[in-house]
């Protein structure tokens, strides 16, 4: 399946994305990343999904920061627009778990030699040589600081940061479980019923996220909340948590040790 995002008046990320989706390299290497976080290590889905919903968690960030009134690095920096960031931003997250088809462990260091390559083939004939050179120096900064303790440098790399933890809906948990288990990682990756991004009153982000169980709290604490504190973009971000209903759902039957 495509990627497809929402590219608007961004006629430049429109055309990057039709490169991706039609590049067997890439979708194989996700396939790989894949065959090693699920089949090989038992964690959860590293792959094209994941990529998909990521991008589309990054971009919407990306749009209410700037509409927020939070300057892009890439703009601050080099005089560049808010579309080349939204560029920034999507490809660091196409390109930013390639590193598990080498391995699961230290994925974020092998990701920045197998994204180098697609990053010039991608952006060839799109930016001059410049110009290339510092979105490539943009993108890979954002793929090797996705990790949670990371120090990220851009607003960009924190957006990505924070939209890779948020894939988390419904037992798609960024922290590694093992299937079939009953333990709190099983069952907190159920609790989450979804996640929501609007604009906020008081910040130019406020994420909603709807539980139907308490135990979803150890996904946020666990995961969520340590990669915000760790990215660029705390400042700008709000988190809000809560039970759908007025009861919770019962997600195991029986716990025993």
């Amino acid at each position: 399946m495509p990627i497809t995002l929402p590219s608007r008046h961004n006629d430049t990320l429109k055309a990057v994305m039709e490169r991706v989706n039609v590049d067997r390299e890439l979708h194989q290497l996700w396939k790989c990343s894949n065959i090693n976080a699920v089949d090989r290590s038992h964690i959860s889905d590293h792959g094209e999904v994941h990529i998909r919903i990521v991008s589309n968690i990054a971009l919407k960030i990306c749009r209410l920061l700037s509409e927020g009134g939070v300057e892009m690095s890439v703009v601050t920096n080099y005089g560049m627009t808010n579309d080349d960031a939204e560029i920034v931003v999507v490809l660091a997250c196409c390109l930013h778990d390639l590193g598990i088809s080498v391995h699961r462990h230290h994925h974020e260091e092998f990701s920045l030699w197998l994204a180098l390559p697609k990053i010039k083939e991608l952006l060839s004939g799109i930016y001059d040589l410049e110009q290339l050179i510092i979105m490539q120096s943009e993108i890979l900064h954002a793929i090797t600081a996705h990790h949670w303790n990371e120090t990220c440098l851009t607003i960009e790399s924190g957006i990505v940061k924070v939209a890779d933890a948020l894939d988390i809906t419904k037992g798609r948990s960024r922290i590694p479980f093992e299937a079939g288990a009953v333990n709190i990682h099983a069952v907190s990756a159920a609790a989450i019923e979804s996640v929501a991004l609007k604009r906020g009153n008081t910040k130019p982000v406020l994420i909603e996220i709807v539980m139907n169980n308490s135990a979803g709290i150890f996904q946020l604490d666990e995961l969520l909340k340590r990669k915000l504190a760790n990215s660029s973009i705390a400042p700008h971000v709000q988190v809000t948590a809560h039970i759908a209903g007025e009861t919770e759902k019962s997600l195991i039957e029986v716990y025993a040790i």
